[in-house]
C-alpha cells in the first residue's frame, strides 16, 4: 500500500471556521484515521501548510497540532512544488487575489464560499482556473450534513411525490458585542469589508435547493439591518452597514416555491439552527442538520381550526423519525475526501467554480432584489 503525500496551502485557518471545519476536523482527522484510501490501494497523505497574516497565532496553532509548516510568505508556499493545491478560508475581499495567485501559480483550488464579491469575478475565476487546466472544487458543506442526506434520500426515493414548497428557518442571535461577546467576527455586518448574511447565506441555499429539489428560476428578496449599533472584538462600537436578516423566496423548476428566511437577530424556537419543511402530495418532511422527521398521506391528520379552544392535539408527536441507516461523518471533512480523490485519481466532483459562482449569482440577485423590491429572474450560467 503506497503512501501518496500531498501538499496542502491552507490561507485562513487562524480563523473559526477555517481552524475548527477545515483543519482539526477534516485534515487533521483523515491524517489520524491513516490518511484516504483510494480504490487502487493508494493512501493519499495530506500535508498542511498553515498560511495567513499573524506569526504569532500561526506558530502556536503549528505548536498545538505538531505540525511543522507555516508562514506568512503565501508567494513562498505557491512557489513550492510540493504543495499542490491551494485551499482558501479567508475574508471574502481578500479571497479573488488569493485564488488568482493560486491559479497562476498551477495549484489545485478548493475554496469557502462565496468565491468572490462579484457574479463577473465569480466566473472569472472559474474561466481562468478551466484555462489552467487545474482542479478546483468550492465547500458546499450542508449537502453532507444528516439531516440533508435524509432529505435527499426521501426526494430520491419519490416520497413526496409532487413536491409543492419548501420553507426554511436559520439563525440565532448573535449577541451585541456589549454586555456579551458576539459569536462572530465584526466584519460580517460591514459591508465594506464583504459582510452581510445575503452574501453569506444565499449561496448555501442555492446549491441546497439545486441539489436537493430543483434549479432556481426567480427570487425576491427582503433584507433588514435589524441591529444598527453593535461592539467588535476590542470592545470599539461601530455601525453595522450590513443586512443581518433576509427574507426569501425563490420559485424553482416544477413550480416549487421556496421560502427561507435567514437572521443573526432571531431567538431559536426549533429543535436545530436550521429546518426546511418540505410538503408534497403524498407526504411532508422536516430535516435540521442532523434529524429528518416525515407524515406520510395515509398517516395525515385532520386538525380542526377552533380558537375558542385550547390545542388538545399533540400535532408534533404526529410525526415519524427517519432512521439513520448510516454512519454519517463531519460533512466537511467527507467532501474533502471527494476533493482529494479527484485530485489524485480524477474521481468526479460536480462542486467547482462554476457551481461556486451561481451561489454568488444568487446572492447578488437576491440584493438587486432587495433594492428594486422586485422578483428578479435567475438566468442560467455558463462558462
Amino acid at each position: 500500500m503506497a503512501r501518496r503525500p500531498i501538499g496542502i496551502i491552507m490561507n485562513g485557518v487562524t480563523g473559526r471556521m477555517g481552524h475548527r471545519q477545515h483543519l482539526v476536523r477534516s485534515i487533521l482527522a483523515i491524517r489520524e484515521q491513516g490518511g484516504l484510501p483510494l480504490a487502487d490501494g493508494t493512501v493519499v497523505w495530506p500535508e498542511p501548510v498553515l498560511v495567513g497574516r499573524s506569526e504569532d497565532k500561526l506558530r502556536a496553532l503549528a505548536e498545538r497540532h505538531g505540525l511543522r509548516r507555516w508562514t506568512t510568505d503565501l508567494d513562498r508556499a505557491l512557489a513550492d512544488p510540493a504543495n499542490e493545491i491551494y485551499f482558501d478560508a479567508q475574508l471574502t475581499r481578500v479571497r479573488e487575489g488569493s485564488l488568482r495567485a493560486a491559479i497562476a501559480a498551477g495549484k489545485h483550488i478548493y475554496t469557502e464560499k462565496p468565491t468572490a464579491e462579484s457574479l463577473d469575478c465569480a466566473l472569472e475565476l472559474a474561466r481562468l482556473a478551466r484555462q489552467a487546466g487545474v482542479k478546483n472544487g468550492v465547500v458546499q458543506d450542508k449537502l453532507f450534513l444528516p439531516g440533508l442526506l435524509k432529505l435527499k434520500r426521501l426526494v430520491d426515493g419519490g416520497f413526496f411525490g409532487r413536491i409543492l414548497s419548501v420553507r426554511g428557518e436559520f439563525g440565532y442571535w448573535v449577541f451585541e458585542g456589549d454586555w456579551q461577546e458576539a459569536q462572530r467576527p465584526s466584519w460580517n455586518y460591514r459591508a465594506e469589508d464583504g459582510g452581510g448574511i445575503v452574501l453569506d447565506m444565499f449561496p448555501h441555499w442555492q446549491y441546497v435547493l439545486e441539489q436537493v429539489f430543483a434549479p432556481i428560476r426567480s427570487v425576491y428578496a427582503h433584507t433588514a439591518t435589524h441591529i444598527g449599533d453593535r461592539v467588535d472584538e476590542v470592545g470599539r462600537g461601530y455601525r453595522a452597514t450590513a443586512d443581518d436578516a433576509a427574507y426569501g423566496v425563490f420559485e424553482l423548476d416544477g413550480g416549487i416555491v421556496a421560502q427561507i428566511n435567514s437572521s443573526w437577530a432571531v431567538r431559536v424556537d426549533r429543535d436545530e439552527l436550521v429546518e426546511f419543511q418540505v410538503d408534497g402530495v403524498e407526504g411532508s418532511a422536516v430535516a435540521g442538520l442532523r434529524e429528518c422527521r416525515i407524515q406520510h398521506r395515509g398517516a395525515t391528520p385532520k386538525p380542526v381550526w377552533n380558537p375558542d379552544l385550547p390545542a388538545t392535539e399533540p400535532f408534533r408527536d404526529q410525526w415519524q423519525r427517519v432512521p439513520d441507516n448510516a454512519d454519517f461523518d463531519n460533512g466537511f471533512k467527507l467532501q474533502w475526501e471527494q476533493f482529494l480523490a479527484h485530485v489524485v485519481a480524477d474521481t468526479p466532483f460536480p462542486y467547482d467554480l462554476l457551481a461556486g459562482a451561481k451561489g454568488v449569482q444568487l446572492a447578488e440577485l437576491g440584493l438587486r432584489s432587495a433594492r428594486s423590491g422586485q422578483r428578479v429572474e435567475v438566468p442560467e450560467l455558463s462558462l
